[in-house]
């Protein structure tokens, strides 16, 4: 991880670089190792000078709002200002039982997580780092993006997936009397195995084309910083942006 972020900080292609928020690996077993993400994402704040950077996103479950906050301020210095605040309502069942969290109902978790948006915006009031939500839901989540957040991350599908919930946010802003292109558009796109670089991009471009601002490329495992530049060149060759 720490030699891709170094190696990303340098190539423009690349705007930004995020960890998660999950103490077992989520895309293959769950015994496998995994290392904290706000604790790595300090230490690779640390090794890149020019890469905003996140964690995409924190299950607020797992955090208490006002501790939060002070990680979030402190980590925002740490980078120099590159901090993106990524908050979500939490989801997964396995890790929460295991380190004996709540995780709570459907509804606990959203009354949790539009409480701790608003304790959040009160105690980072002055400059803070932008607030990314992660999630689809139309009635809550995207409800309470319209509320308060400055990115929103589309967790990924299909264009047309895409542009119905980028609507319903638009619905949501206008409910609140909101500008929905204040707000930063975002979706996961996935490298596989085979490096199929011009099938990243064209996936991009399908998002870009319902207006999609950021893609958020993940890399295949085992990390290898030869995937870079093959992907920054495929990315300068179609004039499409990604992190």
């Amino acid at each position: 991880m720490l030699a891709i972020w170094k190696e990303a900080d340098d190539i423009d292609a690349y705007e930004s670089g995020w960890t998660f928020d999950h103490f077992y690996p989520i895309f293959s077993d769950s015994a496998g190792p995994c290392l904290e993400g706000w604790t790595t994402l300090t230490a690779l704040a640390q090794a890149t000078e020019r890469l905003r950077v996140g964690v995409l996103v924190t299950g607020i479950h797992y955090r208490h709002p006002a501790v939060l906050a002070n990680m979030a301020a402190a980590l925002d210095i740490i980078s120099n200002g590159r901090l993106e605040l990524g908050i979500g309502a939490g989801w997964n069942e396995e890790e929460s039982g295991a380190y004996g969290i709540e995780l709570g109902s459907v509804r606990d978790r959203f009354d949790r997580f539009e409480e701790a948006c608003e304790i959040l915006k009160g105690l980072l009031s002055q400059e803070h780092p932008p607030f990314c939500i992660g999630g689809s839901g139309e009635k809550r989540t995207l409800r309470i993006t319209a509320k308060y957040a400055d990115h929103w991350n589309f967790v990924g599908g299909p264009p047309e997936e895409f542009a119905r919930k980028r609507d319903v946010l638009a619905a949501h802003c206008a409910d609140i009397g909101r500008d929905p292109t204040e707000i930063t558009l975002s979706a996961h796109v996935r490298l596989g195995a085979d490096r199929d670089y011009a099938k990243v991009v064209d996936e991009a471009a399908g998002l870009g084309a319902e207006g999609l601002d950021l893609a958020i490329v993940y890399l295949p495992q085992p990390y290898d910083t030869a995937v870079l530049e093959p992907l920054a060149e495929a990315i300068r060759d179609s004039g499409q942006l990604t992190s």
